[in-house]
């Protein structure tokens, strides 16, 4: 586990680097509205990229950047007129509990649907579900997305299709209220990311399944239901969990997108109205942050295939 943490030192340092130097090849910074800007001398102008060295090589800006991100300085939001760091934490909570639950609904429905798919393959249960799988994951999240707003917003009235972060109430109604308008955006995601890992679950129950052991197991007059929960479900989940983590940038890419349709104040719409205003400290930011997740969650992924397969040794 310490060698594996210590390797993840030099993959972050990096991405930083390839990020870095990607948004400063870029057109375009924060200060490109002021030399167009006739109100502003170009003597203030120039003097206020000398000061935050926008003119610096691209070596010595990423230096400047790296020393102040260790000191816990990630830069200065020069469109919102805030600190990067308290703009994202300010963001970050929402989109990390919209992500959480919809994993949570993805693994909740893919699991009990995939394992039946693959311990009854061929069957009518599985032609639905192979069916229904397809369908869900050849959809974008956008058009999931219009739908939703179509039929549960306009059509039904029944939720929200704008995400209010401030809501007027107190009490549990606040909590429903919120509840409410996390429904659409928490499902669109869930139900991609379910229908994708159904025929990932179906796939490996299928390869377990037919293994010696558990034909063995039935030999020896195990149960069915304990063969299928301790021998093939068990073994048949280890690729399965890697793969969930490994596809986390997918979700968060879907995540982005979502949060526009539903005006999530998340760090995926922060991160699009940035880019839209060349507030390159907040896309550095909000892009490092990204990768520090997924590369977070590729190191959960190692430790949960060691934990489910005891035959994993780091040595």
């Amino acid at each position: 586990m310490i060698r594996r943490i210590l390797l993840v030192i030099p993959a972050m340092l990096g991405i930083s680097v390839l990020l870095y130097t990607v948004l400063a090849l870029a057109p375009g910074d924060p200060f490109s509205e002021l030399a167009q800007n006739p109100a502003v001398p170009p003597e203030v102008a120039a003097a206020l990229r000398a000061k935050f060295g926008l003119d610096d090589p691209v070596w010595v800006r990423y230096g400047h950047w790296f020393t102040a991100m260790l000191r816990g300085d990630w830069g200065f939001s020069f469109v919102s007129r805030m600190d990067v760091d308290t703009l994202i934490l300010q963001r970050l909570p929402t989109t990390l509990v919209v992500i959480g639950a919809a994993q949570l609904i993805a693994i909740l429905v893919a699991l009990p649907v995939g394992v039946l798919a693959g311990i009854r393959p061929y069957s009518i249960f599985d032609q639905i579900a192979n069916t229904l799988a397809f369908i869900g994951f050849s959809l974008p999240t956008f058009f999931t997305g219009l739908l939703l707003i179509l039929v549960f917003s306009i059509q039904l009235d029944w939720l929200p299709f704008v995400y209010r972060a401030d809501i007027n109430a107190t009490g549990w109604k606040f909590y429903w209220e919120h509840v409410k308008q996390s429904i659409m955006p928490v499902m669109v995601l869930g139900l991609f990311q379910g229908a994708s890992l159904v025929r990932y679950v179906r796939s490996s129950v299928l390869d377990v399944v037919r293994l010696d052991y558990v034909i063995t197991a039935r030999s020896k007059g195990i149960g069915e239901r304990k063969v299928i929960t301790k021998h093939v479900v068990r073994n048949a989940l280890i690729p399965v969990v890697t793969l969930v983590m490994l596809q986390m940038p997918v979700v968060f890419g879907g995540a982005i997108v979502t949060e526009q349709i539903f005006r999530v104040p998340g760090i995926g719409s922060l991160l699009i109205s940035a880019m839209l205003a060349n507030d390159t400290p907040v896309v550095m930011a909000v892009t490092f942050v990204f990768s520090c997740l997924v590369v977070l969650c590729n190191l959960i992924a190692d430790v949960l295939y060691a934990w489910l397969d005891p035959r994993i040794s780091y040595r």
